[in-house]
C-alpha cells in the first residue's frame, strides 16, 4: 500500500515552504528555500511519489511545485502564485509565462471539487469542528525574517490537519469515484458530481455516435419556447390561461448562458385554495410563512414526493439536448434503469454511483461551458414538473383537500380523514395520467418558517430542512447555534423544555456559529481573527466582532466570544439565556409561542403541552 500524504505550500518573496504529512504516522516533512538554503529537490521528488492529497492543488500547489523543481527562485514562485491568485492564470498560459512544465503522472487527489459548495479550507475545517482555525499570520507581501519561519511552519502544519480532516470526511465519496473511474476508465477522484456526469454521459454518447461531444453555442438573445406535453391539462380558467401564456412568451438566453424568464412570470402569484404559489425556471414554490399544521383524529398530513422527478420527465417526454439527440436518450435511459436495478438488488455502490451521474447532469444542462448545455431541455423539464404538480393541486383542491406546501418535486397535503381514500384515488389517477410515481411520508406535524425552512415530525422521528437542518460535523452548512434548533426539535417531539436541552448540553460545538468575513475580522480587543471565524455567546461580552477593513459589525456577533481554538473544557461563561431566547425566536418563526420559565422552580414544574402552542 502506498504512503498517503496531505500537502500544502507557503510562498513569499523570500521564503518557500512545502510541507507533507503522512496521515498514518502523522510525521511531517518540510522542504524550504530561502537565502542561504537551496531547495532539496531530490527529497521533494521522493515525497511526490506517494498518494498526494491537496486542497486546490491542481490549480495552485502542483503548478508551483513544478516551477520550484524547475529551478525557480522564491521571487519567481511568488510572482507565479500572484498570477494564479490575482489574474486566475491557469494551465498552458501559466507554463508559457513562467517557462516550466507541470508535473505529470502524479497520484494526486484534489479535494476542492469533491467538497460541497465552494469555500475556503478554513470554512470546511470550521464545519467539521476542527481544533484550530488559523489565518495566514503575515500579509502576502511580508518579508519573512528568520525567526518567523517557524510561525509559518506551524501555520502550514495546521492547514495540513484541516486538509486531512476533510480528506477523511470525504473518503466515502472518493471511494465511490474510484469505483466509477474503474467502470468508465477515467480518473474521477478529483471531480465534482456535475463534472463526473458530464464526462460519463459525453463518453457514452460518443461511443454511440462515433464523434466527440462538443459544447453547443447559443448566442445571447436566442429565444426558446416552452411546449407542454399532452398530459398537461387544467380545469380552471386561471390555470388554462397560465398554460397558454407559458407557451406564448419566450425564454431568452442571457450573456451568462442562463435563461431569462418572461417578466410576468417573475411577478406571478398564483392562488389555489388557501395557498399561494410562485413559478419560474427555479421551480414551483408555495409562499407560506410562520405556519404550523398538526395531524389529529380528524386530519392527516401527508407528504407526496415524486420519485426521480426530473429524470422521469426527461425520459417520458423524450427530452434531449438537440446536439446529442437520440444517443443521449439511449445513454440516459440506460443509466436510470441500471440505477433502479441496482437499488432493487441492494447494490449500493452502483446505486450511489449512478445517482451521482443522474443528479449531476441536470446542473450541466444550464451551463454554457458544458457539452450537455441545453437551455430548452432545462425549461421543458422544470416547467413541465411545475405544471404537473399544479394539475395534482388543482384536482385535490377541487375536492376541498388542502395542499399546504409545494416545492419543486413534491407537495404536503392536509386531508380530512373522511376523505383519505378520495385523496389516494386522486393521487393514483394523476400518476396514471402523467406516468410519474410518488412516495408517501406521513407527518405528525409540520412547522414552517417558509417553504424552504421547516421542521416536520414523522412517526419515526423528524425531518428538518434549510436553517433548521442539523448538520453537526457535516459539510453542507455552517454551524449556527445548533443547540437552539436541537432544543426546538426536542420540545416539538416530546415537550422537553428548551431550557433543559440547552443547559444539559456540555458539547461546546453545539453552541458555535461559523461564518466567512471578507477582509477578515477583529475581536472586541482588536485582535485579528481571520477570514473564517467561529464564536459562542458569552455572559462576559456585550460588544460585537467587527470587520477589519471598515470597522462595521459582523452580523449576529453582539456578545460573541471568538473561539478559534476549541477548549479542553466547557467554557464557564456560555450565555445560556441567549440560546434559550434563540429557541424561543425559532418557535415563533414556525408559528408557535413558548413561555420561558423565569425560575428553576418553574422550569422543574413545566412540561408544556405541544398542542397549546402550535
Amino acid at each position: 500500500m502506498s504512503t498517503t500524504h496531505v500537502f500544502d505550500l507557503e510562498i513569499f518573496q523570500d521564503y518557500f515552504l512545502a510541507a507533507f504529512k503522512n496521515i498514518n504516522t502523522n510525521e511531517v516533512q518540510t522542504f524550504e528555500m530561502f537565502e542561504g538554503q537551496s531547495l532539496d529537490k531530490v527529497g521533494l521528488r521522493k515525497a511526490l511519489k506517494s498518494l498526494l492529497i491537496s486542497f486546490n492543488g491542481n490549480s495552485f500547489d502542483v503548478p508551483l511545485l513544478s516551477l520550484a523543481l524547475s529551478g525557480a527562485d522564491t521571487v519567481a514562485l511568488k510572482n507565479c502564485a500572484d498570477s494564479i491568485i490575482v489574474n486566475n492564470t491557469r494551465g498552458f498560459q501559466l507554463e508559457n509565462e513562467f517557462k516550466f512544465k507541470t508535473l505529470k503522472k502524479l497520484n494526486h487527489i484534489d479535494l476542492i471539487e469533491i467538497a460541497p459548495g465552494m469555500m475556503s479550507l478554513k470554512m470546511y475545517g470550521g464545519r467539521l469542528h476542527c481544533e484550530t482555525l488559523q489565518d495566514l499570520p503575515f500579509e502576502p507581501t511580508h518579508s519573512v525574517q528568520p525567526g518567523e519561519r517557524e510561525i509559518l511552519r506551524s501555520y502550514c502544519i495546521n492547514d495540513l490537519a484541516l486538509t486531512q480532516a476533510l480528506y477523511m470526511h470525504l473518503l466515502p465519496q472518493i471511494d465511490l469515484r474510484i469505483e466509477m473511474g474503474n467502470k468508465y476508465d477515467f480518473d474521477l477522484r478529483s471531480k465534482s458530481d456535475a463534472q463526473i456526469a458530464e464526462m460519463v454521459i459525453c463518453q457514452e454518447v460518443s461511443k454511440i455516435s462515433g464523434v466527440p461531444v462538443k459544447k453547443p453555442n447559443f448566442t445571447t438573445g436566442t429565444n426558446f419556447f416552452y411546449r407542454a406535453p399532452d398530459f398537461i391539462t387544467f380545469e380552471t380558467v386561471e390555470l388554462k390561461f397560465l398554460l397558454n401564456s407559458l407557451q406564448a412568451d419566450p425564454f431568452v438566453v442571457l450573456d451568462s448562458g442562463k435563461l431569462n424568464e418572461p417578466e410576468w412570470l417573475k411577478n406571478l402569484s398564483l392562488k389555489l385554495g388557501d395557498s399561494t404559489y410562485t413559478l419560474g425556471v427555479g421551480g414551483l414554490h408555495s409562499t407560506e410563512e410562520s405556519t404550523a399544521h398538526l395531524a389529529d383524529d380528524d386530519t392527516i398530513l401527508v407528504d407526496r414526493d415524486v420519485t426521480s422527478y426530473y429524470p422521469n420527465i426527461i425520459l417520458s417526454c423524450d427530452l434531449a439536448p438537440a446536439h446529442l439527440g437520440k444517443a443521449f436518450l439511449k445513454v440516459y435511459k440506460s443509466i436510470v434503469e441500471q440505477r433502479i436495478d441496482a437499488k432493487r438488488s441492494g447494490d449500493k455502490v452502483t446505486d450511489a454511483a449512478l445517482k451521482v451521474v443522474i443528479k449531476g447532469s441536470f446542473g450541466k444542462f444550464g451551463s454554457k461551458y458544458s457539452g450537455l448545455y441545453s437551455p430548452d431541455l432545462l425549461i421543458q423539464t422544470t416547467i413541465t414538473g411545475q405544471l404537473a404538480l399544479l394539475m395534482l393541486i388543482e384536482q385535490l383542491e377541487a375536492q376541498s383537500i388542502a395542499v399546504i406546501s409545494a416545492n419543486t418535486d413534491g407537495i404536503v397535503i392536509k386531508c380530512p380523514r373522511s376523505k383519505s381514500e378520495l385523496m389516494q384515488n386522486i393521487v393514483y389517477g394523476w400518476e396514471v395520467i402523467t406516468g410519474f410515481e410518488t412516495d408517501e411520508t406521513e407527518y405528525k406535524a409540520l412547522y414552517s418558517r417558509d417553504v424552504n425552512n421547516y421542521i416536520a415530525l414523522t412517526p419515526k422521528g423528524f425531518k428538518a430542512k434549510g436553517a433548521f437542518a442539523l448538520n453537526i460535523g457535516g459539510l453542507f452548512k455552517n454551524p449556527t447555534s445548533e443547540i437552539s434548533t436541537q432544543a426546538v426539535i426536542k420540545y416539538s417531539q416530546d415537550g422537553t423544555p428548551v431550557e433543559t436541552t440547552i443547559q444539559d448540553c456540555t458539547d461546546i460545538c453545539r453552541f458555535l456559529s461559523l461564518r466567512s468575513v471578507k477582509g477578515g475580522a477583529l475581536d472586541q480587543n482588536k485582535k485579528y481573527l481571520g477570514k473564517a471565524i467561529r464564536w459562542y455567546y458569552s455572559t462576559q461580552i456585550n460588544d460585537p466582532i467587527t470587520y477589519k477593513i471598515n470597522g462595521y459589525v459582523v452580523p449576529r456577533t453582539a456578545g460573541a466570544r471568538a473561539m478559534m481554538t476549541l477548549p479542553g473544557a466547557f467554557p464557564s461563561d456560555v450565555n445560556f439565556e441567549w440560546y434559550i431566547k434563540e429557541s424561543n425566536d425559532i418557535l415563533k418563526s414556525i408559528g408557535a409561542t413558548y413561555e420561558i420559565p423565569k425560575t428553576v422552580c418553574e422550569l422543574s414544574q413545566t412540561r408544556l403541552d405541544l398542542e397549546e402552542f402550535f
